[in-house]
């Protein structure tokens, strides 16, 4: 038998939203809930814990709609779970992610102080998440479910973001997304990268092996055995900057195209610049089993073809010599779209609010999470480039450059403005199906 083999997942008990990757083209939703009345919001986990999906279902019990549920750490206090419980959960889970900013590079305008009220406060105590086929179905569903909680006077609606995901895959600064997807060995599903070993299922789901041999646990154990940390973020993309400051420092409309490349790591299609460095490949990018699986330190340890600042390359190093362990660091990550595309062409700012609702999914919000953002895209110190910080996502303050590889001589992309500012996010446990009853179930 081999090792990856040995581990079996209760699929049955997680929930559908850690693992799977999502379908495509859907609509999706976040309703934030605070609870006043700790026995009503027992009620509610009772309810949702008949809905939300789990990892082994292939038809949800609402139809075409995916629930997932987490809550925060105020969440789990709202509810009653007694302290020595609470005080088992991970340091930072605790802290909550308004507290963790300085770390994750949440300064300027990206501070807490200025997120969209209620994100980041004592106020937001569960995350539901809502997916469907399209948004006509996804607000049907939300209608047939609202009387769980509007009959509850105790929890309170308190914040919605209504995302989609379009039949191009495209994030809004136009590029294809969600294309990179970890196997977590025991979970059957594929990993995206046909050349990566699958993952230990401890770094993403508690109760299990991770890669270092450890099992992360929760007193009492069948709360945290198959949950796991759920972080959501709401980012704003300043698209028409995007699109103007490529313009700017391009020499024309292909050179363009070969920047916004070299500094995402993938042509728009979703080619990987690692497969074919010199131009676009609409095929490639739109092939599933081709457009993620490659290398970087045998054929670019360079980074001739994909650049070391670049954002996938600073996300998952994958096989590249870098400081660290990359595989210790690997994450599930989801975005979905929100609010209106820029139209094609157009470079001033219209005023409209767009971006990413992310998630990252992983049983170490510190190695995973936190270092990836404070150490991989906030600093290039790991693969050699001092304090340069993620072209893209990076808190960069108009002084950062992003440096591009080539003979003879490189080339240097300067005063890197803000592209993408955080508007707020909440740091959340997603427990196992098992213990969403156990939380419905408490007692005093």
């Amino acid at each position: 038998m081999s090792e990856h083999t040995l581990v079996k997942l209760e699929l049955d008990d997680i929930q559908r939203g850690v693992l799977s990757p999502r379908p495509t083209p859907y609509a999706a939703t976040y309703i934030l809930f605070r609870i006043d009345d700790r026995h009503h919001g027992r009620e509610l986990m009772r309810r949702v814990s008949a809905v939300v999906t789990s990892a082994a279902d292939t038809v949800s019990p609402l139809g075409e709609t995916w629930v997932s549920v987490a809550l925060t750490y105020h969440g789990l206090k709202a509810l009653g779970v007694p302290q020595e419980s609470l005080d088992t959960f991970a340091w930072e889970f605790r802290q909550g992610m308004a507290a963790r900013a300085n770390v994750l590079g949440d300064v300027g305008e990206s501070s807490p102080a200025h997120w969209e009220p209620p994100l980041g406060t004592p106020d937001v105590h569960v995350v539901l998440v809502a997916l469907a086929p399209d948004s006509t179905r996804l607000e049907a569903a939300v209608e047939r479910a609202r009387p769980a909680y509007d009959a509850l006077p105790g929890v309170t609606a308190i914040w919605r973001q209504n995302c989609h995901a379009l039949p191009t895959e495209t994030e809004p600064f136009g590029f294809r997304d969600g294309i990179s997807h970890p196997a977590v060995e025991g979970s059957g599903i594929a990993g995206s990268n046909k050349l990566e070993t699958p993952l230990k299922a401890g770094e993403f789901v508690l109760g299990y092996p991770d890669e270092l041999g450890g099992v992360q646990t929760l007193r009492p154990e069948l709360l945290g055995r198959n949950g796991t940390y759920v972080v959501f973020r709401k980012l704003h993309q300043r698209v028409a900057l995007f699109r103007r400051y490529l313009r700017d420092n391009a020499s024309g409309p292909e050179d363009e195209e070969l920047l916004s490349a070299k500094i995402m790591g993938r042509w728009r299609s979703g080619a990987p610049l690692a497969l074919c460095p010199l131009h676009d490949d609409p095929d490639l990018g739109a092939d599933p089993y081709r457009n993620n699986t490659f290398l970087f330190q045998e054929d670019d340890p360079a980074g001739f073809a994909t650049p070391g600042g670049s954002h996938v390359r600073r996300g998952n190093p994958r096989d590249a010599a870098v400081a660290g362990v990359a595989r210790l660091h690997r994450m599930i990550r989801r975005g979905t779209a929100y609010g209106p595309l820029l139209p094609e062409g157009v470079m001033e700012d219209d005023g409209a609010d767009r971006g990413l609702m992310f998630a990252f999914v992983g049983a170490h919000l510190g190695r995973q999470f936190e270092f990836v953002q404070s150490e991989w895209m906030n600093s290039g110190v790991f693969f050699g480039a001092d304090d340069a910080r993620d072209p893209v996502v990076g808190s960069a303050d108009g002084s950062g450059d992003f440096t591009i590889p080539r003979r003879p001589v490189r080339r240097r992309l300067l005063a890197l403005p803000r592209f993408v500012v955080t508007r707020g996010g909440e740091y959340c446990f997603m427990p196992g199906l098992t213990a969403l009853r156990w939380l419905g179930d408490l007692e005093g």
